[in-house]
């Protein structure tokens, strides 16, 4: 099996955090390197899909897709009735 090439990243982080890396890395029965590699590919992900929404919905701004904050408000405040509004599109 290939190896992929690895860098190694440092970064100083609060004990209380560092304690729990380790905890769920002995309850996982795993490395605390693989932990770090774990929770560092999600946030990762997670970032990607942010700034993708963001540029989504900034082109929806461009194109004048727009909904006026009075609409959404009353859907939201609709929300805890028994009769909630459609979504506002």
């Amino acid at each position: 099996m290939a190896h992929a090439e690895t860098k190694v990243l440092t970064a100083h982080i609060p004990l209380t955090l560092a304690k729990k890396v380790d905890k769920i890395a002995s309850r996982l029965e795993r490395s605390r390197g693989w932990i770090m590699k774990q929770a560092l590919s999600d946030w990762i992900q997670q970032e990607e899909e942010r700034n993708r929404l963001t540029r989504e919905a900034l082109s929806d701004v461009d194109a004048g897709e727009l909904i006026e904050h009075h609409e959404v408000q009353a859907w939201a405040d609709s929300l805890s009735t028994g009769k909630p509004l459609p979504i506002p599109r």
